[in-house]
């Protein structure tokens, strides 16, 4: 019989924390979000008196289903429980391999799916009026306005995520080949094309507005907030809020452009596997429900190939 290590529950989880980071490779966000999500269940487990250093090795798949089923009534989104469930099979699989627990509860546990919901997508009108409203309102002399500008343009241009974009280093840029040096999930790069209009708001943001910005702390960051520090995801979020009430079109998250540019794309007629790596999508899956938003290139080619169309 295989021994299993006496450890405690955050000594276990400071482990799987730097297992996830530095062997799996995950983002930052992931390894919070799993480190939460058996927290989660050690306290469940556990109940308001018990120990919760000792739950860990100790529980069962009916644990693991009353856990579930405990979060089904409580009116978390079906996302966040088959997230849940994804970090417990996770969490178990390797407490296994490293003997910290003698059987894996959660090899048989079925969780629910993530709801498969349509994304949020942009007209390329409301698009076109938010950065033609970011580009003629740097003229008021606010240097963020530049950067704001740059910004958006450069989401549309790529289809970045918002931390993409928030930890890009100037670097990154390829102004000849207009490329940018991405660094996705899992600190995968990959190089995204950018157009002439995002190239001419960010080499305006760079030599008009981010050396002014500059202090003695200030690194590479592409992007910079107000006393010089590198802009963070909020700040970049909140650039675009504004945008959109400004242009006064649908007030939407930056992740709604990365959408809108993978629509507008596919609508297009460009291929799902060129979306794919402009995205970073690791499974083309993933890129496939694009495809359920736009039906304009499936009338064009129904029309062109089928005998009665």
């Amino acid at each position: 019989m295989t021994r299993t290590a006496v450890v405690d529950a955050s000594t276990a989880l400071a482990r799987f924390d730097r297992y996830l980071r530095h062997q799996r490779g995950l983002s930052e966000n992931t390894v919070r979000a799993y480190h939460g999500d058996v927290a989660h269940l050690v306290a469940f487990v556990a109940g308001p008196d018990g120990d919760a250093d000792t739950v860990l090795p100790k529980v069962t798949l009916t644990d693991l289903r009353a856990w579930l089923a405990d979060m089904s009534t409580s009116g978390l989104s079906r996302t966040t429980m088959a997230r849940r469930g994804a970090a417990a099979r996770t969490f178990y699989a390797w407490a296994v391999k490293v003997g910290i627990a003698q059987a894996n509860p959660a090899a048989r546990l079925a969780s629910a799916r993530p709801a498969r919901t349509l994304p949020v997508v942009v007209s390329e009108a409301d698009v076109v009026s938010m950065l033609e409203l970011a580009r003629t309102r740097c003229d008021d002399g606010d240097l963020l306005h530049l950067r704001d500008w740059a910004v958006a343009e450069l989401l549309y241009a790529t289809g970045m995520r918002v931390g993409e974009l928030a930890g890009a280093n100037i670097g990154d840029l390829d102004f000849d080949e207009r490329l940018i040096r991405v660094r996705g999930k899992g600190n995968k790069e990959r190089m995204v094309p950018f157009g002439v209009p995002a190239a001419t708001a960010v080499k305006s943001w760079l030599e008009n507005g981010r050396p002014a910005l500059v202090a003695p702390h200030t690194d590479d960051a592409l992007m910079l907030g107000r006393r010089g520090k590198r802009a963070d995801q909020r700040q970049l979020r909140d650039a675009i809020h504004h945008l959109c009430r400004e242009a006064e079109i649908p007030d939407v998250a930056p992740h709604a452009l990365r959408h809108s540019i993978a629509t507008h794309l596919l609508t297009e007629g460009t291929d799902l596997r060129s979306v794919q790596e402009v995205l970073g999508h690791s499974s083309l899956n993933t890129t496939q429900r694009y495809t359920h938003v736009s039906t304009k290139r499936l009338r064009a080619a129904y029309a062109l190939a089928h005998p009665r169309a």
